[in-house]
């Protein structure tokens, strides 16, 4: 039996790593892959949001599939066969020969990504007692704000002088990598198969994490766009690498994930997440009006704090008010919202930026998290009577 006092135990310790080795290499993509589509295949703005946005959007078609078939069949076999194919994917990166290719390897790895992301989530939270499920999902979390520190910056410079095939064959070994640890996890036991539901639509979203995952939809809208198009904004504004932008957001995410996470165990959601969306807010307006490198900064380190209070915050909420038979479906439900906003936001990023310039479209972003704060109060009332609900 697992202790009920602490997460940190082999299996916890193997998951995280495999899950920062996964992140390192998604992350590997950020930096090189929107010069990849300019430089190489001469893509336009809204042809890299597109493109970039094709892995999210075939996440997003396959979450919720995912989240049911977690509920009801062997996880461990989800997860390392979607693992598997994963790494598998990244040999097609060097073999594409134009957007159209491209496009359709993207998707492919998309798909891998939304099972791999569901299932390892599920298992994580499988894994960590309730009572620190706060802090253990933000401690978890945290090998995707390391992913997000260090891939860029390794990818970078494993690309030199746009030796972009280099870096796509990294992504293979250390991916690989993270596999031969995922083989090491002793996994809970999933639902029994007497208890199998018959597949219907309706079991594919959990509804307690309905009003959670739409206004996880709008906040998340202008981080796809961050993540998207932050490079060729660096470029624009006379910064040449965005490495040190990466790792300042991430340094952000990993600081509050931590704080934030206990803080939430011991008092709630009510503080921590609107401190988290005027942090989002200021963050954005100073990426708005401060147009060198010091507000370029700055403004990462500010973003990082906000998103890593409220992306935790509300995978905690989502499980501690969801049955423990629905927690596939309850993560996937939240993580197709998260692929939804940032899909969302890599693509309307691209058009947008194109029509009215970086300024304007970050100042869309800030008033986008303004409105998300006016529905907040909403999205509480119904954590806590649910909470309520599950009590009694």
């Amino acid at each position: 039996m697992r202790q009920q006092n602490t997460f940190w135990s082999k299996d916890f310790i193997s998951l995280t790593t495999a899950n920062l080795l996964m992140a390192i290499t998604f992350y590997f993509m950020l930096p090189v892959l929107p010069e990849y589509l300019v430089n190489t295949l001469h893509a336009s703005n809204s042809e890299v949001g597109i493109t970039l946005a094709s892995y999210t959007i075939a996440a997003l078609a396959i979450r919720l599939f995912a989240g049911w078939a977690i509920d009801s069949y062997n996880r461990k076999i989800i997860y390392l066969s979607a693992f598997l194919l994963y790494v598998l994917s990244f040999a097609g990166y060097p073999l594409a020969s134009g957007i159209a290719a491209l496009l359709f390897i993207r998707f492919a790895h998309g798909l891998t990504w939304g099972v791999l992301t569901t299932s390892s989530s599920t298992i994580a939270v499988d894994i960590i007692p309730p009572k620190r499920r706060g802090e253990g999902i933000g401690i978890f979390g945290l090998s995707m704000t390391i992913g997000m520190a260090i891939g860029p910056m390794i990818a970078i410079a494993i690309a030199g002088n746009n030796n972009y095939s280099r870096v796509f064959y990294s992504a293979i070994a250390l991916s690989f990598i993270g596999f031969i640890l995922a083989l090491t996890i002793t996994y809970p036991i999933s639902r029994p198969k007497s208890a199998r539901p018959i597949f219907s639509f309706k079991n594919l979203i959990e509804k307690s994490a309905i009003p959670i995952s739409l206004i996880t939809i709008l906040i998340l809208y202008s981080y796809g766009g961050i993540l998207s198009f932050i490079v060729l904004y660096g470029k624009q504004i006379g910064i040449e690498s965005s490495g040190l932008f990466f790792l300042i957001l991430s340094v952000g995410l990993g600081l509050s994930r931590v704080g934030s996470g206990k803080f939430f165990d011991l008092y709630g959601p009510k503080i921590i997440l609107p401190i988290g969306i005027i942090i989002l807010i200021c963050g954005f307006a100073i990426l708005s009006f401060i147009r060198n490198s010091v507000g370029f900064l700055t403004s990462g380190g500010i973003l990082g704090l906000g998103y890593g209070i409220i992306m935790p915050t509300f995978q905690a909420m989502i499980n501690n008010i969801c049955p423990a038979d629905k927690r596939g479906a309850a993560n996937s439900t939240f993580l197709t919202a998260f692929d939804l906003g940032i899909g969302l936001g890599m693509i309307g990023f691209g058009f947008l930026t194109q029509w009215l310039g970086f300024t304007n479209t970050f100042i869309i972003s800030l008033l986008v998290n303004a409105f998300s704060l006016l529905l907040l109060l909403g999205v509480i009332r119904h954590y806590h009577k649910t909470r309520k609900l599950i009590a009694t």
